[in-house]
């Protein structure tokens, strides 16, 4: 492995090639896991499982994950990217080969433990590499394109994979899939580096390593404008998760789309919000400014729900506008990584990061199960029998949630590091 470099220039072309590899793990390891939602169903009837153990197995990434993730951004910190990326790489690639040979639900549950594993730093890392190889002053605008090729992957990874399963066992695809992992494996050890020395961790034993890891942690959870950031951030990328990747097009058939708009629908949302991510953390930098594109987007985002919720239908194509519109503006929640970010020590970015993106992970799992079990209960009541009716009072928690946002962004603090960036 080669060693780290210093002193090295930002933007210099070994910067985009760290970068660009570590944004081919976010698309990777989300692929894989999206991959999952596809296949379970011939994966189910292949190995004969329950629609309990099903659930389970999907559980299982999301509990693993979640405790994980506020640990990556850490552990990028203390160990830094050369040691960290590569491990991770080869973690999700290990899970990929063992999804390819799991006959039973015990295999399938560790093949979700050690992807979960793997993926927890990929997100994180990325955005953490672009604040290492282009600056502080360039975190949010690199953050923000790591968001940009996440979302497209979201639109169009579903797809791709329907198209493979057509001409591909499940467990061929896994195969393939962890043998571009080991390529990208290699990649990342002959390529991956740190702009500069991580300070060697003194030999204290692993206990006490991963003490001052915690310990670290709850450093940067002191900083109470982390915690706001990351409740904004939450709120409203839960809201856009939990509609990308169920309700939306539920929604939208309800108010008279057809199956094949709706999921143009949901396609909506993820490319309103690569394009977002292009522009938003960019505007910020050039305004200088983190709260009032925050604020001003979080507006939008709440009437655009409110409009899409409670008003009678205005045709498909308004409805379709409304969705990107939604995508787009909800880019701003990447500026809530920003924000963090600008309160804490630059060797704590990676922490600050898996804050936010733990909470957006929660939140975007309560939000996914919150309409479902209101549905329930409307029904059981028997107090709504019109479809409409039952899908408005279903999203309600979704207008809670992003109108709870705006109060709290409007309580945020303005964080751009002015002085920082005018030096630069």
């Amino acid at each position: 492995m080669p060693p780290d470099l210093s002193p090295t220039k930002f933007g210099s072309a070994a910067a985009w090639r760290v970068w660009i590899i570590a944004v081919v793990f976010v698309a990777y390891q989300f692929s894989i896991q999206t991959g999952y939602a596809i296949v379970n169903g011939v994966v189910q009837a292949d190995i004969n499982l329950n629609v309990t153990q099903i659930g389970t197995i999907a559980a299982t990434y999301t509990w693993v994950f979640a405790l994980c993730q506020f640990y990556s951004g850490a552990l990028l910190d203390r160990l830094g990217a050369r040691i960290i990326t590569p491990a991770s790489i080869a973690l999700v690639t290990l899970g990929a080969f063992t999804y390819s040979r799991a006959n039973s639900f015990e295999m399938l549950l560790l093949a979700q433990t050690i992807l979960a594993i793997g993926s927890c730093s990929a997100f994180v890392g990325a955005g953490y590499l672009g604040g290492q190889w282009f600056g502080m002053a360039k975190f949010s605008f690199m953050f923000g394109l790591v968001q940009l090729f996440s979302s497209l992957t979201s639109a169009i990874s579903q797809n791709t994979i329907n198209y493979l399963l057509e001409t591909l066992q499940w467990r061929e695809l896994f195969s393939y899939a962890g043998f571009f992992g080991v390529a990208l494996f290699a990649l990342a050890v002959t390529f991956i580096r740190n702009p500069q020395p991580i300070p060697k961790q003194a030999q204290t034993g692993v206990l006490k390593f991963f003490s001052s890891v915690t310990t670290g942690l709850f450093d940067v959870a002191k900083i109470g404008h982390v915690w706001l950031a990351s409740l904004v951030g939450a709120a409203l990328f839960g809201t856009l998760l939990a509609s990308g990747v169920v309700w939306a097009p539920k929604l939208l058939v309800v108010r008279g789309a057809s199956e094949a708009t709706a999921v143009i629908g949901s396609s909506m949302l993820w490319l309103g919000l690569a394009v977002g991510s292009a522009i938003l953390p960019w505007w910020s930098d050039r305004i200088q400014r983190r709260k009032p594109p925050i604020v001003l987007c979080t507006l939008i985002q709440l009437t655009a729900l409110v409009v899409i919720i409670y008003l009678p239908p205005l045709g498909s194509t308004i409805d379709l506008s409304l969705c990107f519109i939604f995508g787009v503006t909800n880019a701003a929640h990447m500026l809530c990584f920003s924000s963090a970010a600008d309160v804490v020590k630059p060797n704590q970015i990676g922490t600050s990061a898996s804050i936010v993106n733990g909470m957006i992970f929660i939140t975007g799992g309560i939000m996914m199960a919150r309409p479902g079990i209101r549905i329930d209960r409307a029904i059981e009541m028997g107090a709504a029998k019109v479809p409409l009716d039952i899908a408005q009072y279903a999203a309600l928690p979704f207008v809670v949630v992003l109108a709870s946002a705006l109060v709290l962004a409007l309580a945020m603090k303005e964080t751009y590091p002015v002085k920082q960036a005018a030096s630069e």
